[in-house]
């Protein structure tokens, strides 16, 4: 089937991570005249290739990849209204190419800023506030900040992910320096074109498997490696690209603490942990058209793309 005719119509493909988006949308892509925008908030820093599992060379020859490698990975002021940006004009350059923008990616709030359009406080960072917004979650843990988000804007504090320090400390930095609430700072203009969500998902048994699976992967494919170099190049660990899955705890031991086998145990944990919040994001989302993953994901996204293009060709 070709690709729809209407000015623009946005397709996205999200989940949990592992749960084959990429995989899916390379298989799919080339029938549909689409190319892929990546919604993922660790494989926008350059160096990070195997831990975030991006996109290989070969995926990308089969299907062109959009916001990826877009900073060094020493880059701290990353958001995701910077992403959006990115993606905004990558949509342009699609559309103006004649090609179908597909949005694939499991960081909730990147895939939400677009399709339900958000707007986000203008507040720039403020790195004294921010400093010592870090120092009381040393010192006092991040249950201090949620409490006092929660004191300052209830709203916000039910909306975000608490155990998300970066999240946390930018919705606090915005009421201490606004005097407003985060809450009331963050609108929706839906987009003007529209928009089909579909969710990958699976128990979260064979979740946490293939998780497990992947990161064994991940070691067997150089991950340490990886993680040595940019610690060699002068990334921190402090920086937000190393605050990913399975950088702390490698660099962690790589700067002698603990074994290899406790940190690759420590990153296979966290990524359990991190899924388990992506499905409880996208669990809350509307208008997401779920599918099992198994023998039969491919056809059943393959039919709802064309149902979903038809409809737009019959509409424009």
């Amino acid at each position: 089937m070709s690709a729809v005719n209407s000015p623009r119509a946005l397709v996205a493909i999200v989940g949990p991570t592992a749960t084959g988006k990429t995989g899916l949308a390379v298989a799919l892509v080339a029938e549909f005249s689409a190319e892929i925008i990546s919604a993922d908030s660790r494989q926008v820093y350059r160096g990070l290739d195997i831990g975030t599992a991006k996109p290989t060379a070969h995926e990308r020859a089969q299907a062109p990849h959009h916001v990826l490698d877009v900073v060094p990975a020493d880059n701290a002021s990353f958001s995701v209204a910077v992403w959006r940006g990115h993606a905004e004009q990558a949509l342009e350059n699609l559309t103006a190419r004649g090609k179908q923008p597909w949005l694939v990616g499991g960081t909730g709030l990147y895939v939400q800023s677009l399709v339900d359009g958000l707007t986000f406080p203008d507040v720039p960072p403020q790195p004294k506030l921010r400093a010592e917004l870090e120092r009381t979650l040393q010192a006092e843990g991040i249950d201090a900040l949620a409490a006092r988000l929660q004191h300052l804007d209830s709203v916000a504090a039910a909306q975000i992910d608490l155990r998300n320090p970066r999240r946390l400390i930018r919705a606090l930095e915005v009421c201490l320096v606004s005097g407003k609430p985060f809450s009331a700072q963050r609108t929706r203009h839906p987009p003007p074109y529209p928009v089909l969500q579909i969710g990958l998902r699976t128990d979260r048994e064979l979740l946490y498997q293939r998780i497990d699976e992947r990161v064994d992967e991940m070691i067997a494919g150089g991950f340490v490696a990886e993680v040595e170099c940019l610690l060699d190049q002068g990334v921190t660990t402090d920086l937000p690209s190393m605050q990913s899955a399975g950088y702390r705890q490698l660099a962690a031991y790589l700067q002698g603490c603990g074994t290899l086998t406790e940190a690759v145990q420590q990153t296979k944990y966290a990524t359990h942990q991190l899924a388990k919040r992506q499905e409880t994001w996208f669990r809350k989302q509307k208008g997401i058209q779920w599918i099992e993953i198994g023998a039969g994901t491919v056809e059943s996204a393959r039919e709802r793309i064309e149902e979903f293009y038809g409809e737009c060709e019959r509409r424009h």
